[in-house]
């Protein structure tokens, strides 16, 4: 059973940003399947390295979006992904160090740090992008 799983509710209605999220809830699933099966110590530094990589191009691909159609909220919504890539790297610093491991708190950080975005920040985005004819 995924952590995660993709809902219609989900998307933001622009074809690539909604494609990375759901790349970005297979990674989180990843490691949620290996601590199940009783390895996911083995592979939580790898899934974070590309959760991380993966986030960054994400990030970049919206904030090109606002940029190119002027979107208003723009500033703060980079903010807010300046916020997470450092949770996330800050994450990513703990599993180099030993200090994180696959747990029912970072599995629930995880999903947590993503559908919140989604939910609540990037649904700001959608109608704005309707009204652009942005697919």
């Amino acid at each position: 059973m995924p952590l995660i799983k993709w809902s219609d509710n989900m998307s933001v209605g622009v074809k690539v940003i909604d494609g990375q999220h759901q790349g970005l809830i297979d990674l989180i699933n990843l490691p949620h399947g290996e601590m199940l099966a009783g390895k996911g110590k083995d592979t939580l530094a790898t899934v974070v390295d590309r959760l991380v990589d993966y986030t960054k191009r994400h990030f970049a691909t919206e904030e090109t979006l606002f940029r190119t159609h002027a979107y208003p909220r723009a500033t703060e919504h980079k903010k807010e992904h300046d916020s997470l890539t450092a949770k996330a790297v800050a994450l990513q610093t703990d599993v180099k160090a030993g200090k994180a491991v696959v747990s029912a708190p970072v599995l629930d950080f995880l999903k947590n740090w993503l559908v919140d975005h989604i939910l609540k920040v990037d649904m700001a985005y959608k109608v704005f992008f309707q009204g652009k004819g942005v697919k």
